[in-house]
């Protein structure tokens, strides 16, 4: 499982025109693209959400937990592309939806029982994510 986090102002996701989850520019928060591979598990999915939780990425070193930064999760597949050869990405160490949707979805549980206020996209739609990076920062999360 990996976890691109990145510090924003603001960011929201939109399928279909109709904005599903945002972060309102009024507060610093993060937003999470998860991607699942073939051997993720439960266990991983609850450990990188502790770790994003407690990570100390905001402003004077504070984490979303220090000060109850909102955070908005999106299902990436795309983080396990493959571009060693040619100029066609592989997506061959994605996991297929039935195994990556109730990750991610837990991922995204795990964080609101860790006291996270989380939005979601739509797991397998086509979405659109717009997002103001603060720093910018943005940190690969992997176990």
């Amino acid at each position: 499982m990996r976890v691109l986090a990145q510090r924003v102002t603001s960011a929201r996701v939109t399928v279909g025109g109709d904005v599903i989850g945002e972060i309102r520019p009024d507060a610093q928060g993060l937003l999470a693209l998860v991607g699942v591979t073939h051997t993720d598990t439960l266990d991983k999915a609850l450990r990188l959400a502790e770790k994003l939780w407690r990570l100390r990425i905001l402003d004077d070193e504070m984490s979303a937990s220090d000060v109850g930064a909102p955070i908005l999760v999106v299902s990436q597949f795309t983080l396990y592309a493959n571009t060693a050869k040619g100029r066609r990405p592989t997506w061959n160490a994605a996991a297929p939806g039935a195994i990556a949707e109730p990750l991610v979805d837990r991922f995204a549980g795990a964080l609101t029982a860790l006291g996270a206020q989380v939005q979601t996209g739509v797991f397998g739609a086509d979405m659109r994510v717009e997002l103001v990076n603060d720093g910018p920062v943005t940190v690969m999360l992997e176990l």
